[in-house]
């Protein structure tokens, strides 16, 4: 409380105690509520799994412990309580330092659960499978995974490996996808199909017939009709026989944004004008046999079971069309769009959730191609399906440090109003009339003076009248009365060891909602209400929209205990790391592969791997750090920093972009700590990162 204005009021707070109008808080800052409970109820871990929406978007894989941390279930449902994995102890793992039985991993770390993405995949044949035998279909299931939701090795590796039973395959829409769908598909079933979409010149043509030559079910969809010719001549020039699959542009639209594939104008695809030309140009090169394969999308993330429906409808009756038509048609893939709920709220009226879950999906495409195929007498197909958004998305948690904070409000802490600042302030009619609704208890109106005072003190301030401590004192006055007198404390950013542009690309780009929570103290009751600013230059690099339509998170002080604070970002598997940007070169995060096991902490990390370093970014901006840090160390040499500064220069060049809790230095994946300054060879040890 300011002391001048405390002394000038005849009780010792200023809280309108004679009206009785101070206001117990019924939420956090920011308006997220603290599920319908006051600051008098026990917290509990019921409580903060209710605040964050756990239960709803996290089912079944994400569980908040009697630890207060959060619980990883990697097998859905039919997870035991002896193989539930701590987020919080498998993150301890991966960051602490070596000595200490860590991995010595730096922040951001991205936790990979492959059983997680194992249980998925499973659970979607098995939706599949149940739709087939309870509707009577007369065929199967044989989905694909689309390699653009993520590309990561071991993320396609496991999901051929999960998928082999079930002849899960592969979608490629560009040569690299392309290679890299061939190589993993060694090692899965025969009889997976390879689909082959997007743009394609000769080159990839000609490769999508190697795959044919290697063994593998290749099949080439054409997105357009000048494609055929492509297809047609390579198969001749080498000998090949293709298989061809037709991608429909059809009339259904799904209306949200990520419907802007469908419809007429939709970017792939042939129309029915198109089609016809096709078909008739196959028959008379006694062709036709080759094309087997309806392809359509609608849009990722269809929002209803109706809409779905509708297309695979329209979709069904070009298949029979086709298959009338004389074309040995086999399969009906009905594209991507198996949304998940990002919000908890299973909610058919954003992007940010859908209205169906697994089976429901899986039970509308199955009976809508049934009810079609049987109307027309005809067989039925093989379904397929490209679902890779409900495929990756919950397999990684990505984990991030808030290192410290600071209020989004004028000042952080009120600044005193001394004798000399008081004496001007007097001469303020604003500041004479605060004063006087004060004591006479009138809240309303002294919030009115108040702003009114700010306001005339900039501009007093910016004609030179006022100094800057008058204009700071009148700022903490106005906080002084906004907090005593029941106004929610302000907003505060968290600042976060993190880039969105990196690690949370669809956030920034096109307002894609992901869950976000602490992983431990869940427990205890959050206090504070923050918006998340990441370490770019950049106004757009922070997080303040979050699920529940929130403007700021529910986070608990920062009390600078050893261990930080920590939260994790949901449900980001597809997409984000292949769009990450380096926004202020500010690479991707370390990475841990985390399974469950039978041993005393129900996991283990299988695979460990360093974020990039500064040099590593560097050098895919065309810089050369080897050539960078002789320069620097010859400039240090010259001005007398001899070995120290250059032992300084390479742990730079080798240490990830990211802040270091504690300042500490350290090579790449190692502990941290300082160096003797006349170890030439521990500065070489250094910099071999830089040339292997």
């Amino acid at each position: 409380m300011p002391a001048h204005l405390d002394a000038a009021l005849p009780h010792s707070t200023y809280g309108f105690a004679r009206t009785g109008s101070r206001i117990p808080p019924e939420s956090l800052p920011g308006g997220a509520p603290l599920a319908g409970r006051d600051h008098l109820t026990p917290w509990s871990t019921d409580l903060s799994a209710e605040l964050y929406k756990i239960d709803g978007w996290g089912a079944p894989y994400f569980s908040v412990n009697a630890a207060g941390n959060i619980a990883v279930r990697p097998h859905g449902a039919t997870t035991l309580p002896h193989q539930e994995i701590d987020l919080m102890k498998a993150v301890r793992k991966a960051v602490d330092q070596k000595p200490a039985g860590g991995l010595g991993l730096r922040l951001p770390l991205l936790v990979r659960f492959p059983d997680v993405l194992r249980h998925r995949l499973e659970s979607l044949h098995a939706a599949f499978d149940l739709a087939v035998r309870s509707n009577g279909y007369g065929s199967r299931y044989q989905g694909v995974y689309p390699v653009k939701c993520n590309q990561d090795r071991y993320v396609v590796e496991d999901i051929v490996e999960a998928g082999a039973p079930f002849h899960f395959g592969l979608e490629a829409g560009s040569k690299p996808e392309l290679l890299l769908a061939m190589s993993c598909l060694l090692r899965g079933s025969p009889e997976a199909f390879l689909i082959c979409n997007g743009y394609k010149d000769v080159e990839y043509v000609e490769l999508a017939l190697t795959a044919r030559a290697l063994g593998l079910n290749a099949i080439v969809v054409l997105e357009q009709e000048e494609e055929l010719l492509t297809v047609v001549e390579a198969g001749r020039r080498l000998g090949i026989r293709p298989v061809i699959g037709l991608r429909a542009k059809l009339r259904t639209k799904h209306a949200g944004h990520f419907g802007s594939t469908s419809g007429e104008k939709g970017k792939f695809g042939l129309t029915a004008a198109q089609i016809l030309p096709v078909v008739r140009r196959l028959q008379r090169l006694e062709m036709l046999d080759c094309l087997q394969l309806l392809h359509f999308h609608i849009g990722s993330q269809i929002p209803t079971t109706a809409l779905l429906a509708d297309g695979v409808r329209e979709a069904a009756q070009i298949y029979c069309e086709l298959a009338r038509l004389g074309a040995a048609m086999r399969v009906i893939d009905v594209g991507g769009g198996l949304g998940i709920d990002y919000d908890g709220t299973r909610s058919a009226g954003s992007d940010a959730s859908v209205g169906y879950g697994l089976e429901e999906y899986a039970a509308a495409v199955v009976r809508t191609v049934r009810d079609a195929c049987d109307r027309r007498r005809m067989r039925h197909p093989i379904i397929c399906s490209e679902s890779g958004r409900a495929l990756v998305s919950h397999h990684s948690v990505l984990v991030f440090e808030a290192f410290s904070s600071s209020s989004c409000s004028a000042v952080a802490e009120p600044v005193p109003i001394g004798p000399d600042v008081a004496h001007l302030l007097e001469g303020l009619v604003d500041y004479r009339s605060l004063v006087a609704a004060a004591v006479r208890g009138e809240y309303e109106t002294c919030l009115l003076y108040a702003e009114q005072l700010k306001r005339r003190c900039v501009e007093r301030f910016k004609e030179g009248l006022l100094g800057l401590e008058h204009l700071a004192a009148v700022d903490g006055l106005c906080e002084v009365l906004a907090k005593e007198n029941g106004h929610a404390e302000p907003v505060r950013a968290y600042h976060v060891n993190l880039s969105v542009f990196t690690s949370l690309p669809d956030f920034w780009a096109i307002g894609q909602l992901f869950p976000i929570a602490p992983i431990h103290r869940l427990d205890q009751r959050p206090g504070v209400s923050a918006v998340l600013q990441d370490l770019t230059c950049d106004s757009d690099g922070k997080v303040d929209r979050f699920i529940g339509g929130w403007s700021s998170l529910p986070v608990h002080e920062l009390d600078g205990e050893d261990g930080g604070y920590f939260l994790g970002m949901f449900l980001g598997g597809a997409y984000q790391e292949a769009l990450g940007g380096a926004h202020n070169l500010f690479a991707g995060p370390s990475v841990v592969r985390v399974e469950q096991s039978e041993g005393p902490h129900c996991f283990a990390v299988t695979r460990a791997v360093p974020g990039a370093s500064c040099a590593d970014v560097l050098r895919a901006m065309q810089h050369e750090p080897e050539v960078m840090f002789e320069g620097l160390k010859g400039r240090a040499g010259d001005f007398g920093g001899g070995g120290a500064a250059a032992r300084r220069l390479a742990r730079a060049f080798n240490s990830m972009p990211y802040l270091v809790r504690g300042g500490g230095g350290g090579e790449r994946g190692g502990p941290a700590g300082g160096r003797g300054d006349d170890d030439d060879a521990e500065e070489w040890d250094l910099m071999r990162g830089l040339t292997l």
